[in-house]
């Protein structure tokens, strides 16, 4: 269930959403101007997220949680996010489609929202967008990968992009 709300009269449409049939989570997709002005939050949500998959894999090298605002505007993703209950972005996937399918670049949830199934709204939007996505997360960042599979992720590979860094590939194929 769901229906449209806009933020504080500014004609930013939100979509409403049910999580766990307990929870609504407003998610939109930003423009180009929208990406551009939130990119300090953006930034800073992907550092404080990605500095949570570094402790859990023990590998601070992983790309995003080094980039700076301008590389992060350079990627060329499309972003889905979602705000909290003060209307802040809480979190927000960045990805790119093309051949249909999806390619999940980054997931990036505020710590302090985490396992309130932000992640699982915003990959689940995603997914609807074309016939196959895929993703890829650290080896050994059992939340991320048990949130891929609870989604119906398949594990394709492993690999080593950086020596000693190693991530998992997912795919999923249906909407």
């Amino acid at each position: 269930m769901w229906s449209l709300w806009r933020h504080k009269g500014q004609g930013r449409v939100y979509r409403l959403d049910r999580v766990k049939g307990r929870r609504t989570v407003l998610t939109r997709r930003l423009t180009a101007d929208e990406v551009r002005s939130h990119a300090p939050r953006l930034l800073e949500l992907q550092h404080e997220a990605y500095a949570v998959e570094a402790r859990l894999i023990g590998d601070d090298r992983i790309p995003p949680l080094h980039e700076t605002a301008s590389d992060l505007l350079s990627a060329g993703l499309e972003w889905l996010v979602c705000v909290d209950e003060n209307h802040q972005i809480a979190g927000a996937v960045g990805y790119v489609i093309e051949n249909d399918v999806v390619d999940l670049d980054r997931l990036m949830i505020d710590p302090t929202h985490h396992r309130k199934g932000l992640g699982a709204a915003l990959v689940g939007k995603v997914m609807s967008l074309a016939p196959q996505t895929v993703v890829a997360t650290g080896r050994d960042n059992a939340p991320a990968r048990a949130l891929y599979e609870s989604l119906g992720f398949v594990h394709q590979s492993d690999a080593e992009p950086i020596p000693g860094l190693w991530v998992s590939r997912y795919s999923r194929t249906g909407a």
